[in-house]
């Protein structure tokens, strides 16, 4: 199969070869799915609304383990599809201009698994009485046909059928339930843009638990809930009880919470680590702890809502400004908290990455060592060595700038640093670059920052 103009040798992200493309962007999912559970059996359909961005005899999707039956454009069969290597390659009857809008309707069916790759098992999970879906960075292919990519956001309608009595959680506002027969239907959407990775799906026995709700500086609320199965009520009534104030305290140190609802979801089975989603983070009983080690995971999950995914980066490459901003909120929720300050938290990291390998640039880690814990810690040693450079009052001021000008869009390290810059211009001695490549781009690590901040 010879490359087409939307299948060029060129890849959009070499973390991720084979998966996303430029040459168009999907403006809405429509997305329609019957879940069988005791045959883990996953009928969908997929309307995808989508611009051209150049020229197009062919469209090209991922879509990984399940099998497209049929497949139309604007309505009409289209003239060929192929499903090779985790792609679905619709060749068009007639070519679509670039500039033009289009709509791709795909039927699918099959038994959906996760996809094994360098970070192990990602994708569609079956449960012990349930599903869920772990999308980072590319398990969305295992449920849903799309271009997986996280600059490629768009609006989302989730539609899921299941078994009556199970509870389908997805991401954004509930918009409908339904129940007939043995069979009910929750609906969502996800109207302020998500990368595909980002998109998930919770099904289970699970039971809504109110939180709290946090208002706004709009006069509106953010609504903040729990879905937990009955058996785990008590238990995350205490183990949640926090997340309230986390929000709180996230809106007041980032700026405003950049979606509608916050919703955690306590899986009967306990996982190894927790997920984030758009405006979900998902979790297990053992995560719902009044352990340390337990509530920063909460605390990092809810940081993910604007450092990863409403502020999501261009290439996988910068993953350091999702995980390092959710790494030193930890530090901030444990300074709120009255446990350790930040500065402690920051010497105690820089104390157990100086017995790690000095041997990865967190800021180009490549794609094998992307998600490794030095990534984490050590960016958020980077944050930190900014606030000491530049004082908590720019600091914290420059972050509220970064969130609120690229809310819901995609970034690069660099934008960080102009942000930096203009939000600290006149003021001598600042050069956030200079701060930031020290901590990124050098395997060595560097002394532990100084300054106001620092007690440790």
């Amino acid at each position: 199969m010879s490359p087409t103009k939307n299948q060029s040798p060129e890849l959009l992200d070499p973390y991720t070869p084979g998966h996303g493309t430029d040459s168009y962007r999907v403006q809405h999912y429509d997305l329609d799915l019957d879940v069988k559970l005791s045959s883990n059996r996953l009928e969908g359909r997929a309307r995808l609304l989508a611009e051209a961005r150049e020229d197009l005899d062919s469209v090209v999707l991922s879509l990984a383990g399940l099998k497209a039956s049929k497949v139309y454009v604007d309505g009409a069969k289209a003239a060929k599809t192929v499903q090779r290597d985790d792609q679905l390659v619709i060749r068009l009857r007639v070519p679509i201009p670039a500039g033009r809008t289009f709509e791709l309707d795909v039927r699918y069916e099959g038994t959906p698994r996760p996809v094994r790759g360098v970070w192990g098992e990602i994708g569609w999970e079956e449960l012990e009485d349930g599903v869920l879906v772990a999308g980072q960075p590319t398990g969305a292919p295992t449920w849903f046909p799309c271009n997986d990519h996280p600059t490629q956001k768009s609006s989302f309608r989730i539609s899921a059928t299941t078994d009556a009595g199970y509870r389908a959680v997805s991401n954004g506002l509930l918009v409908g339930q339904s129940k007939k027969s043995s069979r009910e239907t929750w609906v969502y959407e996800q109207r302020e843009p998500m990368a595909p990775y980002l998109a998930t799906l919770l099904i289970g026995r699970y039971r809504e638990l109110e939180l709290g709700a946090c208002p706004t500086e709009s006069g509106s609320t953010v609504r903040v809930r729990a879905a937990v199965p009955p058996s785990l009520l008590a238990e995350a009534r205490n183990g949640l009880k926090d997340q309230l104030r986390m929000v709180e305290l996230f809106i007041e140190l980032f700026g405003p919470y950049p979606f509608r609802d916050y919703t955690v979801v306590v899986t009967e089975d306990e996982l190894e680590i927790p997920l984030e989603s758009q405006t979900l983070s998902i979790v297990g009983p053992n995560h719902i702890r009044l352990t340390w080690d337990a509530q920063r995971l909460l605390a990092h999950e809810l940081a993910h809502q604007w450092f990863g995914n409403s502020v999501t980066v261009l290439r996988w490459q910068d993953i350091w400004l999702h995980e390092g901003f959710a790494c030193y909120a930890e530090w901030l929720w444990s300074e709120r908290a009255g446990l350790r300050s930040a500065a402690e938290r920051a010497a105690a990291a820089w104390r157990y990455l100086k017995d790690e390998p000095q041997d990865l640039e967190i800021g180009r880690p490549g794609a094998h060592l992307m998600f490794d814990d030095r990534v984490y810690k050590r960016g958020a040693l980077a944050l930190h060595a900014l606030r000491c450079a530049v004082g908590d009052e720019l600091f914290f001021r420059s972050l509220r700038t970064f969130a609120t000008e690229y809310r819901h869009g995609n970034v690069s390290t660099s934008d960080l640093v102009v942000v930096f810059d203009r939000v600290s211009r006149g003021i001598p001695g600042i050069d956030a670059a200079r701060v930031l490549d020290r901590w990124l781009y050098s395997g060595q690590l560097p002394a532990l920052p100084e300054g106001d901040t620092v007690t440790a």
